[in-house]
């Protein structure tokens, strides 16, 4: 059928793959940008500067001889420190004022972290090797699976769903989502809710720093590689739903996928299409396809 609209299977499917793997980066980062903005009502454009953090971080690692596999947990942990210390220094005074006052800082914090990096690396991009287990690929008939590519697509499956599993359907989950709504009563039952609201702010940057660490491998370390990126995030979680987690893994993988498609089918739109899809869901669902309307 696409050989009749004069379309290789093997260009399409390979779009396919690319728009998933794109997908697992958008579906990544929107969540943690979910997660923050459902517990603590902040809008954390830092996001993207802590997604390129999160690659330095493991190309640091690897000058002291620690590789790839150990920099998975390493990395998120300690970029996720530098957000708990953001947030017990900065964001805890901007709780109770308007949502811009967040943005506007971590927006600045964002180019500054970005311009600190670029003053010392530069604008170039610094090579981080895949590591040996994941090199080569599979022939699928239909087209060549490389088995890194295939890796960060099941991996962030993996930590969306689970993620998504630990808020929705256990205790912790529901003494997060009761923070949220009423704090007074969840520290009635003895639970620190300024502590909750930190960890929660540092697994949220953790999450942005190992999509990071997954990126190094197939992007160029860059200090600019989350600037682009972040733009298409926050459309990803507008058309989601702000704060909701399905709502943004859900997005993430497919819009992914449309996006891949559209390099086929309508190569000119595929920069855009994604805006394109945000502009309509605000006209017709402002909430997002997954939000609540307050």
């Amino acid at each position: 059928m696409f050989e009749l609209l004069g379309i290789p299977p093997q260009a399409l499917f390979g779009q396919l793959l690319l728009g998933l793997i794109n997908g697992s980066f958008y579906a990544l980062l929107s969540l943690g940008l979910a997660v923050i903005f459902g517990m603590l009502n902040i809008i954390n454009f830092a996001h993207g500067a802590q997604y390129m953090m999160g690659a330095f971080t493991a190309f640091f690692l690897l000058q002291f001889g620690i590789g790839y596999w150990p920099a998975l947990i390493i990395a998120p942990i300690i970029v996720g420190i530098t957000g708990i210390v953001i947030e017990r220094l900065f964001l805890q005074r901007l709780y109770q004022l308007d949502h811009l006052y967040g943005l506007l800082l971590t927006f600045g914090l964002a180019l500054i972290i970005q311009g600190l990096f670029r003053h010392q690396y530069g604008s170039s991009g610094l090579p981080y090797s895949m590591p040996a287990q994941l090199s080569g690929g599979h022939n699928l008939g239909f087209m060549f699976l490389p088995n890194y590519r295939g890796w960060v697509v099941v991996l962030s499956l993996i930590v969306c769903f689970g993620t998504w599993f630990v808020i929705e359907k256990t205790k912790l989950g529901a003494y997060l989502r009761a923070a949220t709504e009423n704090p007074t009563l969840v520290r009635a039952f003895g639970i620190n809710v300024p502590r909750m609201i930190t960890l929660t702010y540092g697994f949220g940057v953790g999450l942005a720093a190992l999509a990071g660490v997954m990126a190094a491998p197939i992007y160029a370390v860059n200090p600019l590689m989350g600037a682009d990126l972040i733009i298409v995030v926050f459309a990803v979680v507008v058309i989601g739903g702000m704060g909701s987690i399905m709502g943004a893994i859900v997005t993430g993988f497919g819009l992914g996928v449309i996006e891949g498609l559209t390099k086929v089918f309508f190569p000119e739109a595929s920069n855009t299409v994604i805006f394109v899809i945000m502009a309509i869901v605000l006209l017709l669902r402002p909430a997002g396809l997954f939000g609540r309307a307050n």
